[in-house]
């Protein structure tokens, strides 16, 4: 009788004391467990010399994340030949400040960004079940100062390509973009930026904060190298041998994060399109916490297809 009762009783416990350390883990070490990412992608014509982007996503800052902030700062000791910022960037109202400031070095070199839903809106607190829903309903946050950084990014040269499009040079060599507005949101106009990319540049790079295949497939379509999303935190919470429970878009959990093929060769597109989503720096103040994900920014590597 006394080994069952203990039984009964030790299960319990060792469950709530697991779930303890998990939490504990994931919202005190691996939340701010910054990591650089590096990867090759292949979409330079034979024969070019490397070219280097660095890519930031859902940095979600808010105004007390020092370590968070100086961590992005350094970024500029990497040297990238591009910085790109594919959008939700604030998570407060007094973010803007803390949010240049960070990017206040990187912002030296030639950059682009979109804005995302969180630039626009601040957080409020949700049910995470929802996620595991195609459909909810959204309810938005108060407005957010996001013309701030708007202007603030803008103002150093960066591009704003949120429904634009633009073009960059860099070490002698022309980067043609297109980038969308938050296509989770259904705020993308992609009709803005529609047409055959150019096929003189160097380079051809889409940008769009949520990797919503109806939008990708329109990049690849007119002819992009590389797309470079963010949004699904790739997948927040993993599970070891599984990977992301959810996305929140409607993207596939196999390509929630990193670098993978999105389309394959054609005539005009020798190297395919590949795909690039960051799992990103940040999460929202109401769900402090990462697993098996920890928050990144990614160095990709651009160099010379095969022949």
């Amino acid at each position: 009788m006394w080994s069952t009762v203990r039984w009964y009783t030790a299960v319990p416990t060792a469950l709530a004391t697991t779930g303890a350390a998990v939490t504990a883990y994931a919202s005190l070490y691996e939340r701010t467990r910054w990591t650089l990412r590096r990867f090759e992608v292949p979409v330079l014509a034979p024969g070019s010399a490397p070219l280097s982007v660095l890519h930031l996503s859902d940095l979600h800052m808010t105004a007390g994340q020092r370590s968070k902030q100086e961590w992005v700062a350094g970024l500029a000791e990497l040297r990238p030949d591009i910085v790109i910022n594919t959008g939700d960037s604030l998570a407060g109202h007094d973010a803007v400040p803390a949010t240049l400031q960070a990017l206040e070095p990187l912002m030296e070199i030639p950059g682009a960004f979109v804005l995302a839903s969180n630039d626009y809106f601040a957080p409020r607190p949700k049910n995470p079940l929802k996620y595991f829903r195609t459909e909810h309903k959204r309810v938005h946050g108060d407005p957010l100062p996001w013309r701030d950084l708007r202007d603030g990014m803008t103002g150093r040269g960066w591009l704003n390509l949120t429904n634009a499009k633009g073009e960059l040079k860099v070490d002698g060599r022309r980067i043609a973009f297109a980038g969308v507005d938050d296509s989770h949101l259904r705020r993308d106009r992609y009709e803005q930026v529609a047409g055959p990319a150019d096929r003189t540049a160097d380079v051809r790079i889409g940008l769009a904060h949520s990797p919503e295949p109806r939008v990708l497939d329109r990049f690849a379509a007119d002819g992009y190298d590389l797309l470079l999303c963010g949004h699904t935190h790739g997948g927040q919470l993993r599970v070891p041998f599984y990977g992301a429970l959810v996305t929140n878009c409607g993207i596939d959990r196999e390509r929630s994060r990193w670098l993978h093929p999105w389309a394959p060769p054609t005539p005009d597109r020798p190297a395919g399109t590949w795909l690039h989503v960051s799992a990103g720096l940040g999460t929202s103040p109401y769900a402090p916490v990462r697993f098996a994900c920890p928050p990144e920014a990614t160095l990709l590597t651009l160099v010379a297809r095969e022949s």
